[in-house]
């Protein structure tokens, strides 16, 4: 793909995550749904191994929510694209290498 619509279309996932991430509905999902309704929710409350860099899609410091939830938004879409954009060029170069060694 020409990388001048490869950046197009990142550019049009930022935009849509920018502007749609607000939307986001804060009721829980069906497995926490399930979880709450048969009242074993709890059991899924552990101290985590790790702590979240972006807790329940919102930046932290950022006082209004939505543009805390749309910024969380942005970040994920470019954190995304860069293991994407990584992994494609590791492929490549790895593809390259297979030509250059056959016989």
């Amino acid at each position: 793909m020409d990388r001048k619509y490869m950046f197009i279309f990142l550019l049009a996932a930022i935009l849509l995550a920018l502007v749609l991430s607000p939307f986001a509905s804060s009721w829980p999902d069906g497995l926490e749904r399930v979880a709450e309704d048969k009242g074993f929710i709890e059991k899924g409350h552990v101290k985590p191994a790790l702590r979240s860099l972006v807790p329940d899609y919102i930046l932290l410091g950022i006082k209004n929510k939505k543009v805390a939830t749309a910024l969380a938004g942005v970040l994920g879409t470019l954190l995304v694209f860069g293991v994407a954009y990584g992994l494609a060029a590791l492929l490549r170069a790895a593809k390259g290498d297979r030509k250059r060694s056959a016989p």
